[in-house]
């Protein structure tokens, strides 16, 4: 088992170590800056078609208020879950990020962060956005601004909001990706071989 392990420890640390290529589609380890933003490898991706709650923006759920900028983020991560991105797109939005629809092997995160609740329809997936209304997932538990009037309503700090700040150096991309990769790995192999001990 031990053998396995590091192994398994190489493939993930060459994987997520792997350089991305000069030009072509953003693609690899990611970082989710919020709700509806990620950067590969310095380049900032803005997830078209949907928008998320803003990192300072508040909302509200069985009478108590919740950072749901915060939440949307942490989604938008755990969808990701430390396994690279690929996205796509043609267009830069006015702070220069490129508009892009991004996936997860098969996941396609842009519409499952408006599935999930924790992005609105904005310019896509709206009956997506029907259905989590419906169910009252994420933020349609309780009551908040749509981002785009919040947007509006705190507009002194539209740019603070909207440019991309505080982002991650590539290493510690890196090391947040290599940690989420460990910590399903080890999961993963503590549940086999407490399997095996519990078959003896």
């Amino acid at each position: 088992m031990t053998i396995a392990f590091f192994a398994l420890l190489a493939l993930v640390v060459t994987r997520l170590n792997k350089p991305l290529p000069d030009r072509g589609p953003p693609e690899g380890p990611a970082y989710a800056i919020d709700g509806d933003t990620l950067v590969i490898g310095g380049r900032h991706i803005r997830l078209q078609g949907i928008d998320a709650p803003e990192m300072k923006q508040i909302c509200r759920n069985q009478g108590r208020d919740y950072d749901c900028g915060a939440e949307a983020r942490n989604a938008l991560r755990t969808l990701i879950n430390g396994r690279p991105v690929h996205c796509s797109g043609s267009r830069n939005d006015k702070y220069n990020r490129l508009l892009g629809d991004c996936r997860v092997g098969d996941l396609d995160l842009n519409r499952s962060m408006v599935e999930k609740g924790w992005a609105v329809a904005y310019g896509g997936y709206d009956s997506e956005e029907a259905l989590a209304r419906s169910e009252r997932r994420g933020v349609w538990a309780g009551t908040f601004e749509r981002p785009q009037d919040w947007r509006r309503a705190h507009e002194a700090s539209e740019a603070l909001q909207e440019t991309p700040h505080n982002v991650p150096s590539p290493l510690e991309t890196f090391m947040e990706n290599l940690y989420l990769k460990l910590k399903s790995l080890i999961s993963t192999l503590f549940d086999r071989e407490q399997r095996n001990n519990e078959a003896l």
